[in-house]
C-alpha cells in the first residue's frame, strides 16, 4: 500500500534561497526517519540522475525549473526527488512552491511505499512538513481513504481534505467542532495534528463534520491568501 503524506498552501511569493532552505529541511527530516537514502533528481525533461541533495545542488535544480518554467513567479517552483532507503522503502517527493498562482494551491507531496507492510513514520513526516512548510492544511492518507471520501462523504479533489492523520491551520483549528471524536491532538507550526482513525469509514465520518463546521471550507478563488 502506497503512503501519502501531504501539505497544501495559497499564494506565498518566495525566493528561490527561500524554497531551497525549505527543501533542505525537509530532506534532512526524511533522511533521518528513513535513513540511507538514495536520491535521484526527476526531471520531464531529462533521465532521472543521482543527486545528493543539499543547499548547492538544490538551489541548481530549482533555477533550473525557473528557467524552464517562464511563469514559475506565477505558478511556483516544481522540483521532485525519488530515492530507496536502507529499509526499502520508496520514496517520491514533489513540490511546487515560491509562487502566487489565483487558482492552484501549493503543495509539497511525499510518497511512500513500504516493503512487508512496514509501519511508516507518518505522524513524524506530516510533523516535520508542517513545520518547514507552514500549509494551510495537511494529512497522511492512501487509496483506501480517498476512495471513501469520494464514494461516502461528497469529497472532491482539490478541496481541503484529511486522512488517517491530518494537520489544520490555526484559522481551521478554531472551527474543530466539540463533537469530533478522534484521537491525540498536538499543536503543531501554529495549528493542530490530529490523529483521526484508521479506518477509512471513520475517516469520512470525521470528514462530514469538519466540512459542515467549516473547518474544511475552501480558500476562496481567486486565491488571495496562503492559508485559512
Amino acid at each position: 500500500m502506497r503512503t501519502i503524506v501531504r501539505g497544501f498552501w495559497g499564494p506565498r511569493p518566495e525566493s528561490v534561497d527561500a524554497v531551497a532552505d525549505r527543501w533542505l529541511s525537509t530532506v534532512t527530516a526524511i533522511d533521518e526517519l528513513l535513513p540511507g537514502v538514495r536520491w535521484q533528481h526527476v526531471s520531464a525533461s531529462r533521465p532521472p540522475a543521482a543527486f545528493v541533495p543539499d543547499r548547492v545542488s538544490l538551489l541548481r535544480a530549482l533555477r533550473a525549473a525557473q528557467a524552464e518554467e517562464g511563469w514559475s513567479d506565477l505558478v511556483g517552483m516544481g522540483l521532485r526527488l525519488a530515492g530507496t532507503a536502507a529499509s526499502g522503502c520508496e520514496i517520491e517527493v514533489s513540490g511546487l512552491a515560491g509562487g502566487a498562482p489565483q487558482y492552484l494551491l501549493q503543495s509539497l507531496v511525499i510518497g511512500l511505499t513500504a516493503p512487508d507492510s512496514r509501519v511508516l513514520p507518518e505522524t513524524q513526516l506530516l510533523a516535520a512538513l508542517t513545520r518547514v512548510w507552514d500549509p494551510d492544511f495537511g494529512d497522511a492518507t492512501d487509496d483506501d481513504i480517498l476512495d471513501a471520501l469520494e464514494d461516502d462523504a461528497g469529497y472532491s479533489v482539490g478541496d481541503p481534505v484529511i486522512g488517517r492523520l491530518a494537520y489544520l491551520s490555526a484559522g481551521r483549528a478554531a472551527l474543530v467542532p466539540d463533537d469530533l471524536t478522534t484521537g491525540h491532538r498536538e499543536p503543531v507550526a501554529g495549528g493542530i495534528l490530529v490523529e483521526v482513525g484508521m479506518e477509512p469509514a471513520a475517516v469520512a465520518r470525521a470528514y462530514r463534520l469538519l466540512r459542515d463546521a467549516g473547518a474544511l471550507a475552501p480558500l476562496p478563488r481567486p486565491l488571495d491568501r496562503d492559508v485559512w
